[in-house]
């Protein structure tokens, strides 16, 4: 059994910064992969990027590409999103998962609660 859960979210203004962090406990297989994704009411969770296991290989949506940075510590029991430049369209619940990788929606098998961020001036 895998748990996770975020932390770190708040309100930020328009071009600011804020750093999430999802504590990991289980063990993750080394095939399957940590990430993020988001969520706004009536809206499909958008997937964000991911971590793979084993590699540490990152990949990124576009719509976080070049400003959102996933990374991890060294035990890897915390992964953390790093996010610049937050625009208003950031605003949502964001959510860490684990699942089979590449992580998608689909292969995602282990949620956290989430964490609300808001972009607001």
């Amino acid at each position: 059994q895998v748990q996770l859960a975020e932390s770190g979210g708040g309100m930020v203004q328009p071009g600011g910064s804020l750093r999430l962090s999802c504590e990991i406990s289980g063990r993750i297989l080394s095939s399957w992969a940590t990430g993020w994704f988001r969520q706004v009411p009536g809206k499909e969770r958008e997937w964000l990027g991911y971590i793979r296991q084993h590699s540490g290989v990152t990949a990124y949506a576009d719509s976080v590409k070049g400003r959102f940075t996933i990374s991890r510590n060294n035990a890897k029991t915390t992964m953390f999103l790093e996010m610049n430049q937050l625009k208003f369209e950031d605003t949502a619940l964001y959510y860490c998962a684990a699942g089979i990788g590449p992580l998608s929606i689909s292969t995602a098998r282990y949620w956290g609660q989430g964490t609300q961020v808001t972009v607001s001036s």
